[in-house]
C-alpha cells in the first residue's frame, strides 16, 4: 500500500473518530438534558450502536496507519510529535474503555427505565457524569493529536 492511500485511510479515520466522539457526546447530552427517558434510551442505544461501527474501527485503524506512515517514512516513533501522539492516544483509549462500559450499562438502564415505566435511577445519572468527565480529556487527547499531525513538519514542534 502506498504513503499516500495511508494517509488517505488514516485522515478519514481520524475525522470518524473525532465526528463520532463528538457527534455521540452532543446528541447524548441534548438527550439527557430532555430528559425524556424514551428519547434518552434510544440515544444511549445509537450512541453504543456508533461506537461499535465507527469508533472501534477507527481506533484500530488509527494505529496501525500510523505507525506504517512512519515505517514507510523512515521517521522512529521515538521523534517527539510521534511519541507524544501516541501518548496521547494511548491516554484517551485509557479514557474510553470506561466510557464503553458505562455507555452500555446506561442503555440498558434506559431501556428498563423505559419498559417498567419509571424514572432514570440516581445510578444512570452518576454514570452520565462519570461518562462525561471521562469524555472531556480523552476529547481533547485526541485534538492535540490532530494539532501534532499537522504541525509535525512545520519545525513549530
Amino acid at each position: 500500500m502506498t504513503y499516500l492511500t495511508l494517509k488517505t485511510i488514516h485522515i478519514i479515520s481520524a475525522f470518524l473518530l473525532f465526528g463520532t466522539g463528538l457527534g455521540s457526546a452532543f446528541y447524548k447530552w441534548l438527550a439527557d438534558r430532555n430528559g425524556n427517558v424514551e428519547h434518552i434510551a434510544i440515544t444511549n442505544k445509537h450512541v453504543v450502536m456508533a461506537d461499535y461501527l465507527f469508533t472501534t474501527p477507527t481506533i484500530i485503524i488509527q494505529p496501525v496507519t500510523g505507525v506504517w506512515m512512519t515505517h514507510l517514512a523512515q521517521i522512529p516513533l521515538s521523534s517527539p510529535w510521534i511519541a507524544i501522539s501516541l501518548g496521547l492516544y494511548i491516554f484517551a483509549g485509557l479514557c474510553w474503555l470506561p466510557v464503553v462500559y458505562l455507555q452500555i450499562k446506561m442503555q440498558k438502564l434506559a431501556e428498563q427505565a423505559v419498559n417498567t415505566h419509571s424514572a432514570l435511577t440516581k445510578a444512570y445519572w452518576r454514570m452520565t457524569r462519570i461518562w462525561f468527565w471521562l469524555g472531556v480529556p480523552a476529547f481533547v487527547a485526541i485534538m492535540l493529536v490532530i494539532v501534532l499531525m499537522v504541525y509535525k513538519q512545520t519545525g513549530a514542534i
